[in-house]
């Protein structure tokens, strides 16, 4: 049907269709159903990270003894659940920096549906396969390679800077020490609970399906295995969060890209208190390199498009997304300037301003949180035994005992809980099995590893970004044939 509530400049008329949930879209029919397999990809996505990383938090509970795969899957599933409900959205928005949203912006809509279907079924494919193979695999890992080969493939057909490699670096970073630090932290922490706690009944290894452990080192492994199950799901499932936001902002930028449930008049205090702040600074440091005219021309600008941006002008609304940006970046770097003289209550007010106006362009609906928390937690429920065997036999060459299984929980939730903390993605998968590694090495040396698992395990580690990248190219050359 003809959509009569956005006119183009060209006096063409656009298109829409209407959408459960979202209601008019600019969308031709055969974009919205490119939307629609879109969202129902990113759904899946996260569906298959829950029955793929399930193990990581369920297989030290399961081959202790301490809960029956039947109680273990549904608890761990709540867990995640609640872990991408109440999570935040800090990881999420540091996957959304890794693509080039302001260039997506000026070019079709089939580019950015390129972009998302390359790096869901890239993702997806991955997955899939060391699922299939029993390999205990990162989905971050995965997904991070795939958002990087979509935006090399973008690079080669329209230029810019497909790739944050800012962010990709600090990413990876993230990622490739996090399992070191999980190996070297479980190994000490093993040590310490051999040679200092000293307590025998931690080292029993579980013979008979009726062999549990005592009750108190039962609540710990329960405990652990909570923590793992709710971090888990407030770090790996933000990333499907802002993969999801990545979706709706490339296919609806005029309904996603700012927040429009934030009020008007309150968007127009905080500026206008930023740009009163900012002179007041500028005469404490007159003298001194600051560009105030520059700083209040941004914020100038902010507030004349804030009455143009709504639901329906795209340009307008992209427009006023990046000048908000512009606002907040000019306040971290007043603030971050030791050189200047700035006031103490004003220089928490431009920290509160500037976090208030972050929540405009970062930012997830409900609904969004909970179709991944959804995903996540069904997902859990599903398909855990084929890397939950391999956790919990073939790391090391021995059944786990109670001590290795609890130590290498502590170490990942905390790992995974601070990385969240600091907006940062972790693997799961990689901070656990490595700390199962340094449990079993600290328990009987090196021999105590099973070669084969690790070498598996390790070639999944190496090939994962460099094959989910090239997957990712080669599909966004697929896709970019029919745009």
């Amino acid at each position: 049907m003809i959509c009569n509530i956005n006119i183009q400049t060209d006096f063409m008329p656009s298109f829409c269709t209407v959408i459960p949930f979202l209601g008019n879209t600019n969308l031709s029919t055969p974009l919205a159903i490119v939307f629609i397999v879109c969202l129902l990809a990113v759904v899946g996505f996260e569906f298959v990270n829950g029955f793929h990383d399930t193990a990581n938090a369920v297989a030290t509970v399961i081959y202790t003894k301490a809960l029956k795969p039947v109680v273990a899957i549904p608890w761990s599933g709540f867990w995640n659940f609640m872990g991408v409900f109440t999570g935040g959205i800090a990881v999420a928005m540091g996957i959304l920096k890794l693509v080039p949203l302001d260039a997506l912006m000026d070019l079709p809509v089939g580019v950015g549906a390129a972009m998302v279907l390359a790096v869901l079924l890239a993702s997806i494919a991955w997955n899939l396969g060391t699922w299939y193979l029993g390999i205990p695999c990162s989905s971050s890992h995965t997904m991070i390679g795939a958002m990087i080969g979509a935006g090399l493939a973008f690079t080669w057909y329209y230029g810019g800077q497909g790739v944050n490699w800012g962010k990709a670096e600090e990413i990876g970073l993230s990622l490739i020490l996090s399992p070191i630090i999980g190996f070297g932290l479980a190994m000490l922490l093993m040590y310490f609970l051999k040679h200092v706690v000293k307590y025998h009944a931690l080292f029993h290894i579980p013979t008979g399906e009726n062999d549990r452990p005592p009750l108190l080192i039962r609540g710990l492994l329960i405990t652990t295995c909570t923590l793992v199950s709710f971090f888990h799901g407030s770090n790996d499932g933000q990333k499907g969060v802002g993969l999801l936001m990545l979706i709706l902002i490339a296919f609806l930028p005029a309904k996603f890209a700012v927040n429009h449930h934030i009020p008007n008049d309150k968007v127009l205090f905080q500026l206008n208190q930023t740009e009163q702040l900012l002179q007041k600074t500028a005469k404490l440091n007159q003298g001194k390199i600051l560009d105030i005219t520059a700083l209040v021309k941004k914020i100038d600008q902010a507030k004349f498009h804030l009455s143009l941006k709504n639901e329906t002008d795209k340009k307008n609304t992209y427009l006023f997304r990046k000048q908000i940006e512009d606002v907040i970046a000019a306040i971290k770097t007043v603030r971050e300037d030791k050189t200047l003289v700035i006031n103490t209550t004003d220089d928490q007010l431009l920290h509160d301003n500037a976090s208030e106006l972050s929540k405009l362009v970062e930012f997830a609906p409900l609904w969004v949180i909970l179709v991944i928390s959804i995903s996540l937690g069904l997902g859990t429920m599903i398909g855990w035994k084929r890397i939950a065997v391999t956790i919990g036999e073939k790391i090391g060459n021995e059944h786990l005992n109670y001590a290795q299984g609890a130590t290498s929980e502590i170490v990942a939730a905390s790992t995974i809980g601070l990385s969240t903390a600091f907006g940062l993605p972790v693997s799961t998968t990689h901070v656990l099995s490595s700390g199962i590694a340094g449990a079993m090495v600290a328990s009987g040396g090196r021999k105590n590893l099973n070669n084969n698992t690790l070498k598996n395990i390790g070639l999944a580690w190496v090939l994962t970004l460099p094959v989910s990248i090239v997957l990712a190219i080669l599909l966004f050359m697929l896709f970019h044939l029919f745009i």
